[in-house]
């Protein structure tokens, strides 16, 4: 499927902030619901090459997550959070910390959030800050911004078979 939407990402050079803006060809409920549900979540989330495990996933004001993606070759890179509030369908904050650098804390507190669009349409806009400029600077140069953009055109692939039925 060839996406008629384009995810932004915005990191303004010496701010601890990333602003990523996507339109879904979907309602709001719906695209809450697929950031919401484990079992859709796992359809979409992350690379094409790689599987998305759960090991925990709360989705509710106070509630936390684990998850891994999963290469073939054995290879796992995890990530955990908090959810601090869970507004359903307007609004999502959360903390994310990636397991896999030498020392832990670099975590980043992320408010997702679905505004609802003429043409039962919908927009999210994901703001991430940071602990430091490193940290936010480090997260660019990991190649997040690719996984971002697969996993939004992974998203779109998902939303065209569920709208289909």
């Amino acid at each position: 499927m060839k996406t008629k939407n384009k995810t932004t990402i915005i990191a303004e050079p010496g701010k601890q902030e990333v602003t990523i803006i996507r339109e879904f060809e979907a309602p709001r409920a719906l695209v809450f619901k697929a950031f919401k549900d484990p079992e859709l979540l796992v359809q979409w989330l992350g690379p094409k090459d790689m599987i998305l495990e759960i090991e925990k996933y709360d989705c509710r004001t106070g509630g936390a997550y684990r998850l891994m993606n999963c290469s073939g070759s054995g290879q796992k890179f995890n990530f955990n959070g908090v959810m601090h509030d869970v507004t359903e369908p307007e609004r999502m904050i959360r903390t994310f910390e990636f397991e896999g650098l030498p020392e832990r804390g670099h975590v980043s507190l992320e408010a997702a959030t679905f505004t609802e669009l003429p043409g039962n349409r919908t927009k999210l806009t994901i703001h991430c800050v940071f602990l430091s400029l490193a940290d936010r600077d480090g997260m660019v140069q990991s190649g997040m911004e690719g996984g971002v953009v697969v996993s939004h055109q992974r998203l779109d692939e998902l939303f065209e078979k569920m709208l289909v039925k």
